[in-house]
């Protein structure tokens, strides 16, 4: 875990001053990515529906862990929509003039590393990993045990995106799986 911190860190620096065209060429690289890789997704995701239907898993918990052609397109589409987004990163949100005549302005700036765990949706990894790629965040990744081969495969599509556009590919870091089992 701190190994993949301090990589988190240190991309966090480096997308931190990241130009927006360089930042929605990965969004747009990745997407592409995303389909290009639909089988190797489909398969990965076929390795954590088997682990979890011998699990026990409901039909409800299996539907959000499922990926299909199109859930994938939907993925590919979501971090497309992220790229045409207007860039959050140096936004003047409020700007005044004190009494001395000195100027002060409230500018939005990223956080740096941002930590997300989520369980059996594997789109959360490029959801999230996308919006913090836009708002040149570094995201530390941690899906559930229960859709970690599908996950990992949609982190290395992003990975490769970032790699495209020349970006550090430690944006986008992934905790390994816990041991426990899925349940539902």
């Amino acid at each position: 875990m701190r190994a993949i911190g301090l990589a988190a860190r240190e991309a966090a620096s480096a997308l931190a001053q990241a130009s927006s065209d360089a930042k929605n060429a990965a969004l747009v690289a990745a997407g592409r990515e995303i389909r290009a890789q639909t089988a190797a997704l489909l398969l990965a995701n076929e390795r954590d529906l088997r682990d979890a239907r011998s699990a026990g898993v409901s039909a409800a918990f299996l539907d959000r862990l499922l990926l299909d052609p199109q859930r994938i397109e939907a993925i590919a589409k979501g971090l497309e929509e992220v790229a045409g987004l207007a860039d959050p990163v140096g936004a003047v949100l409020e700007r005044w003039t004190r009494p001395n005549g000195l100027r002060i302005e409230r500018v939005r700036v990223p956080l740096g590393v941002v930590g997300i765990i989520y369980e059996s949706r594997p789109n959360v990894t490029a959801d999230a990993g996308g919006l913090c790629l836009k708002s040149g965040n570094a995201a530390i990744l941690r899906g559930g045990s229960d859709s970690h081969h599908s996950s990992r495969a949609i982190q290395v599509c992003l990975a490769r995106g970032l790699r495209e556009a020349g970006l550090p590919e430690a944006q986008f870091s992934s905790c390994p799986p816990p041991t426990a089992r899925p349940s539902a």
